[in-house]
């Protein structure tokens, strides 16, 4: 099915040695001056613990000194548990799920809202929908609530953001094979080398190519990303890098239900047409980021980053739960397909200014920044229609009991396509925030950020009659006001209050009618209360209650038919503790729990009132072991466990919870070799994983295994 062919580590060889025969500056020398080079977004995690972060205020500061939710996976957990993926990643992050994403996309739920646009890298938005790798990742850090003050519009539940391995004058070299079941390949590197005449380089590197325990089911996928750096005695630091990044698969939508439950069907059975059932993706980043420090309390920062993103998939899936035969009949299921087609241009440039000073006897830290964004995105999406151009769109009768169907006719008309329209987005946005040390127990953060937020929407179908281009301009005031106090000095205790909006137009712009043009955003309020404490310096427990509220939802007109009203509203409330770092010098853990209850409390368009969440479970638990057994010898031990949940805002379907046990064993053979083999689902546990809809239902993987060989040099 694939067309693309990635280059091989052995094409990528000659970038490797070139950047490891460039001039080497001494280790002393890299490190001498007076700059301290900031070129990632936050500092080396050296376990499963992290302290500080550049990304939840834009200015370095403490982890508990954040008065919110903030769970960091370090780039140590990623590679111990062999992360590939962000539904790897938050499984260990209490209040997040991951959806199914139809097969081809990121679709988180957070705390109780579910997204394909709250994804940044770096801190810059990245909010195509694909499916992202962490090949190049240093950290993925989740930012639980609002976060429109830092990061505009969307945001209502939290946002992830990957903070990606970047030249900073460090000396790396290493490279990872990993081969597992089902045809499981991964090759990957990671090169970096400080230079002559205050010069940096580094490059990472994977390719991977995998089956899968579903049937017909495979992946294809390899990326590139060069990063250099240079900075003087002055203060001035540049950074620039370039990412290229494909991803070929098998858009794979499970399996349906039956009778409220997923349907009692064999784990690896397709449902569809796997051979027609295929998503594309092409990625190019450039991100070039200068910062000049004018002093040692005065930082200016600048960033730019322009992406292209190339994106189209084919779904041919169960549109509807199994039907049971009549008079000793077998069962039947459903079949629908469309066709997407979704390419975007994103450009942002990001300006910082940090201002450290003493006013009034108060230490303060004021932040003030502007953004502009420009993005051009075109949509294609056109319903399928089974044996003839005019066909039906639903093909019934689709035996459940050999439910894969090749061959089949299909026909993709963009005649009355469901959409194509053109997309523009303009954005600017100026933001403030004070971070004040009131006294030496007592911080105060207050921030308040204004977008200006531009969308042109055109309408490219033929049959748009009585249609017309629609254009919606919003100027959103995004507050976050939060309050700490520190009893002792390892304890923090904190309030805050933080408030989103999302425009009309849908996280993915796509959504603007002739009524919605005229709405109001969504609005998200968030009040959290929390602790975090620093157990010992690497080992920190955070705990948090919260209260988000969605309000300004459509819900249908009761007066107009066929109109809407924004009265609609959702209510998510929940606790959340999370532990990480190292009890002992020998075990490492990182821990989880979340309570949540999300439900409608106002009637919607999407559900009356009284409705849970989907994907949603009232608890889940997530619990990981790392013990050092001897100097070389290490042993891994994961527990994942979730009550049950709704496969959608039916509540008509329910999937059952499930525990699941996951181990490693971590071998160093000597100074340079690390080996380790990783078995997911250690007892064969029969669970569903996740889903999208009541009809699109994923099994969770069998027993797999994956085995590893890292080499440093």
């Amino acid at each position: 099915m694939f067309t693309r062919r990635a280059p091989t580590l052995i094409a990528l060889a000659p970038i490797i040695l070139l950047v490891g025969t460039l001039p080497v500056r001494a280790e002393e020398d890299a490190d001498a001056g007076t700059v301290s080079a900031v070129v990632v977004t936050a500092p080396r995690d050296v376990d499963y613990s992290a302290t500080r972060t550049s990304t939840a205020t834009r200015t370095d500061t403490p982890l508990r000194d954040v008065p919110q939710a903030i769970t960091v996976i370090t780039d140590e957990l990623i590679r111990d548990q062999s992360m590939q993926s962000m539904g790897d990643v938050v499984r260990y992050v209490p209040g997040v799920g991951m959806g199914q994403g139809e097969g081809h996309r990121d679709a988180p739920t957070i705390r109780g809202n579910a997204t394909t646009a709250d994804f940044f890298v770096d801190g810059v938005r990245d909010d195509v929908q694909y499916l992202r790798d962490l090949y190049n990742a240093e950290r993925i850090e989740v930012l639980k609530g609002p976060n429109a003050m830092i990061f505009g519009r969307g945001g209502g539940g939290g946002v992830i953001n990957r903070v990606t391995k970047r030249a900073d004058w460090s000396r790396e070299r290493s490279a990872t094979v990993e081969l597992g079941s089902y045809a499981h390949q991964r090759y990957s590197f990671d090169v970096g080398q400080p230079l002559d005449g205050g010069l940096a380089g580094r490059v990472a590197g994977v390719y991977q190519r995998s089956d899968s325990f579903r049937d017909f089911v495979n992946i294809e996928r390899w990326g590139l990303n060069p990063s250099v750096a240079w900075r003087n005695d002055d203060g001035l630091t540049l950074s620039l890098s370039y990412e290229h990044f494909e991803d070929d698969r098998t858009t794979d939508r499970g399996a349906p239900s039956f009778n409220g439950r997923p349907a009692p069907v064999r784990r690896g059975a397709f449902f569809g047409d796997p051979e027609r059932s295929y998503a594309t993706t092409n990625v190019d980043l450039v991100n070039l980021s200068v910062e000049y420090s004018v002093s040692e309390t005065l930082v200016l920062r600048n960033r730019t980053v322009l992406g292209d993103y190339d994106k189209s998939y084919d779904n041919i899936f169960p549109g509807g739960a199994a039907v049971p035969g009549t008079t000793g009949a077998p069962a039947t299921y459903p079949l629908q397909a469309y066709r997407n087609i979704s390419p975007r241009e994103n450009l942002f440039n990001q300006t910082d200014v940090v201002w450290k000073t003493n006013w009034g006897g108060m230490n303060h830290t004021f932040l003030a920044g502007a953004e502009f964004g420009r993005q051009k995105t075109s949509n294609l999406r056109v319903t399928g229609h089974f044996n003839a151009a005019t066909g039906p769109t639903t093909l019934v009768g689709n035996p459940f009991a050999d439910p894969t169907r090749r061959g089949l006719p299909i026909f993709f008309t963009n005649t009355g396509a469901d959409a194509n329209n053109a997309v523009e987005v303009k954005v600017a946005a100026a933001y403030l925030q004070d971070q004040i040390d009131i006294t030496n127990q007592l911080q105060l953060l207050a921030g308040l950020r204004f977008d200006s937020f531009d969308l042109d929407f055109q309408d490219r179908r033929a049959a748009a009659v009585g249609r017309r281009d629609f254009s919606r301009r919003d100027e959103l005031w995004s507050p976050r006001l939060g309050l700490v106090f520190k009893p002792v000095a390892p304890v923090s205790l904190y309030a805050s209050y933080s408030v989103s909006y999302l425009p009309a137009s849908g996280d993915q712009f796509s959504s603007l009618t002739a009524s919605s043009e005229t709405l109001k955003p969504e609005e998200f309020e968030n009040l959290e209360v929390g602790a975090k404490w620093e157990i010992n310096p690497r080992l920190l427990l955070t705990l948090a209650l919260y209260r988000l509220d969605r309000e300004n939802s459509t819900s249908p007109d009761p007066l107009r038919p066929g109109q809407v009203v924004l009265t609609g509203a959702q209510r998510s409330k929940g606790f959340e503790a999370g532990l990480s770092g190292r009890l002992t010098p020998k075990w490492e853990v990182a821990a989880g729990y979340a309570w949540q209850g999300a439900e409608i409390v106002r009637t919607t368009a999407a559900a009356p009132a009284g409705r849970k969440v989907p994907l949603v479970p009232d608890h889940t638990f997530s619990l990981w072991n790392k013990y050092e057994v001897t100097s070389r010898v290490s042993a891994g031990l994961g527990v994942i466990h979730q009550t049950k949940r709704f496969a959608s805002i039916s509540n008509a379907v329910t999937l059952p919870g499930f525990t699941r046990i996951d181990t490693a064993i971590f071998v160093r053979l000597n100074d340079h070799l690390r080996a380790q083999i990783n078995v997911e689902n250690l007892f064969d546990k029969l669970y569903a994983a996740t889903s999208h809809g009541d009809n699109n239902i994923l099994p969770g993987s069998p027993r797999a295994a994956r085995v590893s060989l890292d080499v440093s040099f």
